[in-house]
């Protein structure tokens, strides 16, 4: 049975060596894990190009919160039709039908198809989680960067979660408290804990 990938990540991390305007790396996990991106591997990663290599299906991922997205990034997710919600969504319909759109669509297929949450915590905004590398602001709000991790607990599916992305050696004390308390208070709403 194949999962479903839920994440607040402000970058794509879609891009290929090819495409990318930086060449950073850790932009392209999902460009090199993703069926029909990349076409080409950095030494180390030739095995990806195997035949049986493991690859994720377009529909099976859902980006949530996205803010920071290169050009060649943005043509792939079009060309593959993968869903994806910036935060301009998010103020549009708000973090609630976001995260009802997103889960619909995960699990159209398969009312019971386990899901990964993987949460980049600089999704939220570096006001409430400044200890990571690649902040940018206009990210989720304290209770939006809740909601996501409460819906997918309520939904039954999760079946495993990550947060990513938290440095507390990038910020002053206050900051890397600050960032590594939401971090865990981000799990256990994924694990369950609700305010009622």
């Amino acid at each position: 049975q194949k999962g479903g990938l839920a994440g607040p990540p402000p970058h794509a991390d879609i891009n290929t060596p090819a495409g990318s305007e930086s060449g950073n790396m850790h932009g392209m996990p999902l460009g090199f894990l993703m069926e029909g991106v990349a076409s080409e591997y950095p030494p180390g990663l030739e095995w990806l190009a195997a035949e049986g290599a493991p690859r994720l299906n377009p529909d099976s991922i859902v980006y949530i919160g996205l803010r920071d997205v290169d050009p060649e990034e943005r043509k792939i997710i079009r060309d593959l039709g993968i869903y994806a919600y910036s935060m301009y969504d998010i103020d549009h319909y708000g973090i609630g039908k976001v995260m009802d759109m997103a889960l619909a669509h995960l699990l159209e297929k398969d009312p019971n198809r386990p899901l990964h949450l993987s949460y980049d915590i600089d999704a939220v905004d570096p006001a409430h989680a400044p200890a990571t590398g690649t902040a940018v602001r206009g990210g989720l709000t304290f209770r939006e960067a809740h909601y996501v991790a409460e819906a997918l607990a309520r939904n039954g599916n999760l079946a495993s979660a990550e947060i990513v992305e938290l440095n507390p050696t990038l910020s002053d004390n206050d900051g890397a408290d600050n960032t590594i308390e939401l971090g865990l208070q981000l799990l256990t709403s994924a694990l369950g804990k609700s305010i009622i």
